[in-house]
């Protein structure tokens, strides 16, 4: 079956209630004006109609993607682009709201979680969330594969390399929908419910976790044999990240070590961090703003290396109590003067 039948079937299918507040890609929209560029190669010479032709064919019911002739593609390019990236911008956002609103749920306790389970008729909460979860990784994968299939497509019919830089301004937006930390903590979720080291959805082969080797990943195999693996190494310690926090740009670090290098203190956090201040691995500036505490991370690996956890806790307390007392003795010196 086609990748585009495969989709269609996918928005139509058990999904479909889900989806209808969701953005999706347009596949079947986008291919169209892909058609219709290979179309202009065939038949017409490597021009382009003007701005005024063009709008008048608008007025008339037609679209841009007819006006193309192949190589300059100028009027496609805009209306292909731009609205790729506003579907990968909705989708990105869509699937981080979604994500954050599930694992507070998970994570509520006293009335939260009475009133959670007022809403769903007292039936199981835990299978109800492991079912969102499982819609979640399904739906940005497909989304995902949808986007990569149209932008190869893309490079295909035009014989350029603009589909392949556009996923690249994509990564450098933070919008590449398989790189987000929220797909990291969803899958930690996910292992965390399960109690067990894989999981798997209607789309995704495996998504397991392995924190035992010197290099400690997450993997995830989607159905059309595509492996991503997140690597889950502190680059400031080189350790399994503690009370991991992913930046603006995805880098994840421990609190301590990414208070340390935006020059704050543990207790304050990160976002005390100034404007200036740049991620240790990529150098973007402004990227402590908004930054993601990956709790269920955590919790992987204090169910998992419960050890390592307690020691590094400690660890981290100590150190946090350490800077409390410096912190405080010197701003007790400012106000009496010695």
């Amino acid at each position: 079956m086609k990748f585009g039948d495969t989709f269609n079937e996918y928005l139509r299918g058990e999904q479909e209630c889900f989806l209808e507040k969701c953005s999706h890609v347009e596949y079947k929209q986008l291919k169209k004006v892909l058609k219709s560029c290979r179309k202009c190669r065939a038949t017409s010479t490597p021009t382009c109609v003007d701005e005024d032709d063009h709008n008048n064919t608008n007025n008339d019911g037609g679209g841009s993607s007819e006006l193309c002739m192949y190589e300059s593609c100028s009027l496609c390019d805009q209306k292909f682009f731009s609205e790729l990236m506003k579907e990968a911008s909705e989708i990105a956002g869509c699937f981080s709201s979604r994500v954050r609103r599930l694992l507070n749920l998970h994570v509520s306790t006293g009335m939260q979680r009475y009133v959670l389970r007022i809403r769903h008729c007292f039936t199981n909460d835990q299978q109800i969330m492991i079912q969102q979860g499982r819609m979640l990784i399904d739906y940005v994968t497909m989304n995902a594969i949808a986007i990569r299939k149209i932008l190869k497509k893309y490079d295909k019919v035009h014989s350029s390399v603009n589909g392949r830089n556009f996923k690249s301004k994509l990564r450098a937006e933070h919008i590449e929908l398989l790189q987000s930390p929220w797909l990291i903590e969803l899958g930690a979720f996910y292992i965390n419910f399960n109690g067990s080291n894989g999981v798997s959805g209607e789309f995704v082969d495996q998504f397991y976790c392995d924190l035992e080797s010197d290099q400690p990943l997450m993997t995830l195999i989607v159905s059309d044999s595509v492996k991503l693996e997140y690597s889950l190494t502190c680059a400031v310690c080189l350790e399994i990240a503690f009370n991991p926090y992913a930046l603006s740009c995805g880098h994840i670090f421990c609190k301590s070590c990414a208070c340390s290098a935006a020059s704050v203190m543990i207790f304050q956090g990160l976002k005390a961090a100034e404007p200036k201040c740049k991620c240790p691995v990529c150098r973007e500036v402004g990227v402590y703003a908004n930054p993601i505490h990956m709790i269920e991370l955590d919790l992987l690996l204090k169910n998992r290396r419960k050890d390592y956890w307690k020691e590094r806790m400690l660890e981290e307390r100590s150190e946090m109590v350490k800077q409390s007392k410096e912190y405080w003795d010197s701003q007790t010196k400012y106000v009496i003067g010695y």
